[in-house]
């Protein structure tokens, strides 16, 4: 049973399963996302400054003219940056926490993912794409083959977030009774950022192993590059890490609390109050849902995850297309996950592709407005030129 919120405006977790590259010709071309957690209508889209007032849409473009300044010259020592107003882009882009697919879009092409959130009218009209809204369809249509959506009201942001909670206090439960459970949401502090995302399945396989399955839908019925299939990996392998923190009791109250902003004592409305009761869980507050939750997961009989593995579908036929275990590296995982959090710290400007991977920017949204790779180029014929 999927608890789903009537209203989405306090719904910022906006985690999307399914990786976003969707403008890559032939080839290249890769999955599509998925449906919210808690939400029958709302599309998938990343967490961005809510540009629904002018004087933060000027901001966003203001910032947009520096990113602009400070791509001209790609290896210049003296470049007008994005930080230059002291800030750094959690602050500038109003961010308490950042997303897995986030992280995941950044891998794949740091540029897009900036320009994704200084111009998010272009980002939702990408999330209308056929393709987007196919992807959307299969993974919400595999949700409900085990779940039932379940209307509550929420009036607060403490009641959307306690929604979610109760669905993982839920499938907690149906896990541990050996049950598999699909769409759970994780959260923790990694590298001193908080991180959120929402798994597609947890189940356990026949040797007793407890497995994470990550459901992909390709446009082409073919198994996915190796630069796709090694953001997938990263992928999963965050995923593994706040579901592991979570079951080994890492995930402290106040983690939840301050890096989210939200009031301990909110008294959760009647429509939540009600939903929790009617699977047994008899709380007032949004702070004692919290305890609830991280007292239940933390004691749970559940493991860590033991094998990660992605399930690629083809979206013409619906059908396999094939099913890849990822590796998992925890070292290799968190050198990478930093130098991309070195970025949200304002600790480096942001870059593009590498010039062996210009391919990724032929169909890409942002390519007229990035100059990151015409630059890039530019230098390569320099050295050319100056070798010759």
């Amino acid at each position: 049973m999927d608890a789903s919120g009537s209203q989405q405006l306090f719904d910022d977790w906006e985690d999307i399963s399914d990786s976003e590259f969707l403008n890559i010709p032939s080839e290249q071309q890769s999955i599509e996302p998925q449906c919210h957690l808690n939400s029958e209508s709302d599309g998938k889209h990343f967490d961005s400054p809510r540009a629904s007032t002018s004087s933060m849409h000027n901001r966003n473009e203001e910032a947009l003219g520096q990113e602009t300044v400070s791509t001209e010259n790609v290896r210049g020592s003296k470049r007008k940056g994005l930080h230059e107003n002291s800030f750094s882009p959690m602050q500038r882009f109003f961010k308490r926490h950042l997303n897995v697919t986030l992280l995941c879009d950044q891998s794949w092409c740091e540029m897009k993912t900036v320009y994704s959130l200084l111009k998010p009218f272009v980002k939702r009209k990408e999330m209308q794409r056929a393709e987007v809204q196919i992807g959307k369809e299969i993974h919400l249509s595999r949700e409900r083959e085990i779940q039932d959506i379940v209307r509550v009201e929420i009036r607060s942001r403490e009641d959307a977030e306690a929604v979610k909670l109760l669905n993982m206090l839920h499938m907690t439960a149906l896990l541990e009774a050996g049950e598999r459970v699909r769409e759970f949401p994780v959260f923790g502090v990694l590298e001193g950022v908080f991180v959120k995302g929402v798994i597609d399945e947890v189940m356990y396989n026949q040797k007793g192993e407890l497995v994470l399955n990550e459901l992909k839908t390709r446009k082409q019925n073919c198994l996915p590059s190796s630069a796709q299939d090694k953001v997938n990996c990263f992928q999963v392998g965050l995923y593994k890490l706040l579901f592991d923190g979570l079951v080994r009791g890492e995930v402290k109250k106040d983690h939840v609390l301050n890096h989210l902003k939200l009031r301990s004592g909110q008294v959760l409305g009647a429509g939540v109050q009600a939903h929790a009761k009617s699977i047994g869980v008899q709380v007032t507050t949004f702070e004692e849902l919290v305890d609830a939750l991280l007292i239940t997961v933390s004691s749970s009989d559940l493991p860590c995850i033991d094998l990660l593995q992605i399930e690629y579908y083809h979206q013409g036929s619906s059908g396999p297309i094939g099913t890849r275990v990822a590796p998992f590296d925890e070292a290799q995982l968190r050198t990478e996950l930093q130098s991309q959090l070195a970025y949200w710290r304002g600790q480096r400007e942001p870059k593009g592709v590498d010039i062996e991977e210009a391919w990724k920017c032929k169909s890409c949204l942002y390519e007229q407005t990035c100059n990151w790779t015409k630059n890039i180029l530019q230098v390569s014929d320099q050295q050319a030129d100056h070798a010759s």
